[in-house]
């Protein structure tokens, strides 16, 4: 699992333009692979016209909304069972600005939205 304590190259992408090329760069070459990081719920919005089912953009750090630092980083058509909620209370139902310990799979980078598509693997409470 990548994360910003063992992957150098991670912990500069956190804090780097998102859109830059080294989101291209990082996607590509870990494409697949698994990544974990304490981030925020930056924005929450109904997929399509599904009352249960979300498009989330995550930010790095505990800014939620107001995230302007590193990657955009999106949940694209997810639930809250999807998530796989952890941690030592569970929330019933989550909202933007909430922080979360993410792990999830590297799917691809976005160039024209400037959007990293993750799946998510696991989210903490913190």
């Amino acid at each position: 699992m990548i994360t910003a304590q063992n992957s150098p190259e991670f912990a500069s992408l956190l804090k780097a333009d998102p859109c830059g090329e080294a989101n291209v760069n990082f996607a590509t070459k870990h494409e697949g692979q698994t990544v974990a990081f304490d981030g925020s719920i930056r924005h929450m919005a109904a997929h399509a016209d599904d009352r249960t089912r979300y498009d989330l953009l995550l930010g790095p750090g505990d800014k939620g909304p107001q995230t302007t630092d590193g990657p955009n980083f999106r949940y694209e058509d997810v639930n809250t069972g999807n998530l796989h909620l952890t941690g030592k209370e569970v929330p019933a139902t989550i909202a933007a600005g909430d922080k979360f310990r993410f792990v999830a799979e590297v799917i691809e980078f976005n160039t024209v939205q400037c959007l990293f598509r993750l799946a998510p693997v696991s989210t903490a409470t913190r």
